[in-house]
């Protein structure tokens, strides 16, 4: 059989080398109206085409490659052109809308996949402990862990530490639902307190290889880890001895107290209040519970402690003028700063 034969036929093999079309696809459209041979051999059965059906077919496969119905792409071929546009333009449109459908679909797996294990948090809460905590992070190039800020989360929630080794930084975050396992993760406290500042809604934090994947809506951010173990901080509140003395006080007076303060500020606990020196000394309404204590306070360090508490009070635990004193506050969650004092001759 040759490839063709009179008049410039072309056999059902040429036309399928040709078109990109196998010749049992060349056969259904030709049952199916859309192609029919110019010519069927009465003997043989071999089907033949003109050169212009050869480049129908062309059309037709590339039509069908995008999933045009076999209606519409009789139509595109054979309507005017004005015709075949409109059904080219709805085709199109409706491919487009099953697109944004499935990148929908696809994202919200994505979310799914990506939170598995992990914790879910109101986004605002989140960011407002973030920025709590990292006040106490630090660039150290002898201690880079120290430039992150560790995220915990086990049965009882997440927790978000931060520490320059003077002054340290834990906030519990209620989670919104249960937690699967527990995981931990320090990530560079500039890169977290920047991916969280603005996110709606809720968002969910997993670990991810090292790092923490944020997830929020169908967005989802990855933030590497710092490779390095963070300083054990339940250890050194562990370490600490048992308060000598426990102070409730309103936090602004404290807060405004501290505000024209550039020097030690002294620091007297006794009776029912708190007596501080520096520029304007000021004696505030306190609860004190325990032996009367005086220490002294870098205003530096204490201040940020004192503005980035939770709620209108503040507890404090002493122990010793030379002994870190315990800064602790609680709204939904508690946040828990210790601060070391200094030596007011210095």
């Amino acid at each position: 059989m040759t490839e063709t034969r009179d008049q410039g036929l072309l056999t059902i093999g040429a036309v399928a080398r040709a078109s990109g079309l196998t010749a049992s696809a060349l056969r259904f459209y030709g049952d199916c109206g859309l192609l029919a041979p110019a010519v069927v051999d009465e003997v043989t059965g071999y089907r033949y085409y003109t050169p212009e059906q050869c480049a129908r077919a062309v059309l037709i496969r590339r039509l069908r490659g995008i999933e045009l119905p076999l209606p519409e792409v009789a139509e595109v071929l054979d309507a005017g052109a004005a015709r075949a546009r409109e059904v080219l333009d709805r085709h199109v449109a409706e491919l487009a809308r099953r697109a944004a459908a499935a990148a929908a679909v696809a994202g919200e797996v994505r979310q799914v996949l990506a939170a598995r294990g992990g914790v879910t948090v109101d986004a605002a809460g989140f960011a407002r402990a973030v920025r709590q905590v990292v006040r106490a992070a630090v660039v150290d190039p002898e201690l880079p862990v120290l430039a992150g800020v560790l995220l915990e989360v086990d049965d009882t929630g997440l927790t978000v530490t931060a520490t320059d080794r003077y002054r340290l930084s834990t906030r519990s975050v209620a989670p919104r639902r249960g937690v699967e396992r527990s995981w931990s993760a320090v990530v560079e406290a500039g890169v977290l307190t920047a991916a969280v500042a603005e996110a709606p809604g809720e968002l969910v934090l997993a670990e991810d290889e090292g790092g923490v994947r944020i997830v929020t809506g169908a967005s989802s951010r990855r933030l590497p880890g710092i490779a390095a173990e963070f300083p054990d901080y339940r250890a050194v509140l562990a370490g600490l001895g048992p308060a000598r003395t426990r102070v409730l006080l309103g936090r602004a007076p404290l807060l405004a107290a501290l505000e024209a303060a550039t020097a030690p500020v002294p620091l007297v606990v006794a009776g029912a209040g708190v007596a501080l020196g520096g520029p304007v000394p000021v004696t505030l309404p306190a609860t004190v519970t325990g032996a009367p204590l005086r220490l002294a306070f870098d205003p530096r360090v204490l201040r940020p402690a004192v503005e980035d508490a939770l709620g209108p009070e503040l507890m404090l635990d002493l122990t010793a003028p030379d002994q870190p004193v315990v800064l602790r506050s609680a709204t939904d969650g508690d946040l828990t700063t210790l601060v070391m004092p200094v030596d007011p001759a210095h």
